[in-house]
């Protein structure tokens, strides 16, 4: 089997982990937590989103002054390194059960070629790792891509056996479009979006009748940046399926302690079968106007917050 491009920069730690290398920067993963609400007003870790972490000299770097530092000519690369690196760290350290986001630049893609040789790159590291490919959720921006490479790369996921993540929903004024054209299996709704549309009654009706207009559609609905108990609580309330921000966890660097909210359990079955059937559990929403329960052990309404980098910082 040929080697992956992104494999050729990775370094195996004695505790199972990799880390990757480029150039005077070392890569680590760190992982966010993606909770679902269950009936009775429970949460359990359905998914996980991979970050990239940079240090120099055993300091750690903003993700973002990371990504500016790295040359347009290079950029395929590191993205390449950085899904590599959760990929391998995914499979040595994360609940089988649950699913892993990994975010796709998609105006990297615009030759078909391109998209070819990234997915091949990525088949290899999921066998490496022994994942299939049914756990991942690629993430897609909104931002940039031209609509036909958007529409040819989604599909080429797909038919790799990856579902489809459409990150940022809301930041956008061509959002419902782009949804109606790519009919993801989730939609990641914009924190900021969300947080002004729950500011006020008129708003938190729109932010409703939105997530039941995509569930009604088969696609689940995800708030991200929920960093207040008043943001959750309203999420709840609004019936969104999945939640992900600092009022639950904070993202940790492999390998993690998240292995002790593990499922002992195999997964539920998916709401929609027909779409899902081979993945991971998927929420499912609890019963307009039922009120929230304390979680049992194991399942906490407010996970153990440790603190490593922001929010949304790939």
């Amino acid at each position: 089997m040929s080697r992956s491009v992104g494999l050729a920069h990775i370094i195996r730690q004695q505790d199972g982990t990799s880390t990757g290398v480029w150039g005077v920067f070392a890569l680590k993963s760190a992982f966010q937590p993606i909770f679902a609400f269950r009936p009775g007003g429970q949460l359990e870790i359905t998914a996980f989103e991979g970050l990239i972490r940079p240090f120099r000299n055993g300091e750690g770097l903003s993700p973002g002054a990371f990504f500016n530092a790295v040359p347009a000519s290079d950029r395929m690369h590191v993205e390449t390194l950085a899904r590599t690196l959760h990929l391998l760290n995914a499979g040595a350290c994360l609940d089988p059960a649950t699913s892993l986001f990994v975010n796709f630049d998609p105006s990297l893609f615009s030759e078909p070629t391109v998209a070819r040789n990234a997915l091949r790159d990525m088949r290899l590291v999921l066998h490496e790792a022994q994942i299939e490919p049914s756990r991942i959720v690629c993430e897609v921006t909104e931002q940039r891509a031209a609509e036909g490479a958007l529409h040819m790369f989604v599909q080429a996921l797909r038919d790799h056996g990856f579902r489809i993540a459409v990150d940022d929903y809301g930041a956008e004024e061509s959002g419902i479009q782009r949804i109606n054209a790519l009919k993801p299996d989730i939609v990641k709704f914009d924190a900021h979006w969300i947080t002004r549309l729950m500011s006020s009654g008129p708003g938190f009706a729109l932010l409703e009748a939105m997530v039941s207009e995509f569930r009604d559609r088969g696609i689940l609905n995800l708030f991200e940046g929920i960093e207040e108990t008043w943001q959750l609580e309203l999420a709840e309330k609004c019936g969104v399926d999945m939640v992900q921000g600092f009022v639950l966890a904070r993202p940790e660097l492999a390998p993690t302690s998240f292995a002790a909210f593990s499922r002992a359990t195999p997964a539920a079955a998916p709401a929609k079968p027909d779409k899902r059937a081979a993945a991971p559990a998927v929420p499912a929403r609890p019963a307009a106007g039922q009120p929230a329960e304390p979680a049992p052990a194991g399942t906490p309404r407010r996970a153990h917050a440790r603190s490593f980098g922001h929010r949304g910082t790939r």
